[in-house]
């Protein structure tokens, strides 16, 4: 079992700018893939961000891609979704997942374990 624990959220005004964060279990990050996925009231669940254990260029939805950053602390077992330019129509639960797959990571059924999320308001 990989516990996913999300904070820093809260309500920011638009054009601000937010960090959450997600602490994984130590060493998650050489075993699973981390991703970021939102869902606003009334919305299916949307992809945001996504960086694989093999390596590689993380991964964004043209939605987010040059405003929201996702990186992975190793010392302190922390993933991170650096989100600037906020807008709106970011406003959701935002949570962050763990998969032991290196592909598909656009998917949010790809993935086996979730964190609880935590909300993310911006405000006009």
């Amino acid at each position: 079992q990989v516990q996913l624990v999300e904070s820093g959220g809260g309500l920011v005004q638009a054009g601000g700018s937010l960090r959450l964060s997600c602490a994984a279990p130590e060493r998650a990050f050489e075993n699973y893939s981390m991703g970021w996925f939102r869902q606003a009231p009334g919305k299916e669940r949307e992809f945001v961000a996504a960086i694989s254990w093999s390596g590689g260029n993380a991964l964004y939805p043209d939605s987010v891609k040059g405003r929201f950053t996702i990186s992975a602390d190793n010392v302190k077992n922390t993933l991170y979704l650096q989100m600037n330019s906020l807008k709106p129509e970011d406003t959701a639960v935002y949570t962050c997942a763990a998969t032991s797959w290196s592909a598909r990571l656009y998917y949010a059924k790809t993935y086996e374990y979730w964190g609880q999320g935590t909300q993310v308001t911006v405000s006009s």
